[in-house]
């Protein structure tokens, strides 16, 4: 099964997506990073987003990298992201059992659903340096 989670769909855009908080709650930011189905990196984002929660940061995340995903012209995407909690409850394996939690699943849900095809994938955090790192840069700048 691990395999399945790694492999990457041909012809799918892959956005990897990390949440960051410094506290619960505390600063937070949220990284993104974009690559076309060739593997040619066409966006990211680092964007602080206040005072939250980690599950949270991680649901605006998220959500962020869907928009991005959209406004650059993808169609099929690929999510990968650390927070296995994230990805099990979108993928319908855990329930939302958070009241906060409850309307940023339903607005990730909305999003993916713009696209033709998704797939969401739990990565390690290894595995997803690059958006932990924007995420932590945009919870430490603070603006």
């Amino acid at each position: 099964m691990a395999d399945a989670y790694r492999r990457r769909e041909t012809g799918f855009w892959r956005l990897y997506c990390d949440g960051a908080s410094r506290g619960t709650p505390g600063p937070a930011g949220a990284g993104a990073i974009l690559y076309d189905p060739g593997g040619t990196l066409k966006a990211h984002l680092s964007r602080y987003l206040g005072e939250t929660t980690n599950n949270v940061a991680e649901y605006q995340a998220l959500i962020l990298g869907l928009q991005l995903a959209r406004e650059q012209g993808a169609d099929r995407v690929q999510v990968f992201a650390d927070s296995q909690l994230i990805v099990e409850q979108l993928n319908g394996s855990y329930r939302v059992k958070s009241h906060h939690l409850q309307p940023l699943w339903q607005q990730a849900k909305k999003e993916l659903q713009n696209f033709q095809a998704y797939a969401i994938s739990h990565l390690g955090r290894a595995g997803n340096q690059e958006a932990d790192r924007l995420a932590r840069e945009a919870a430490d700048r603070r603006s």
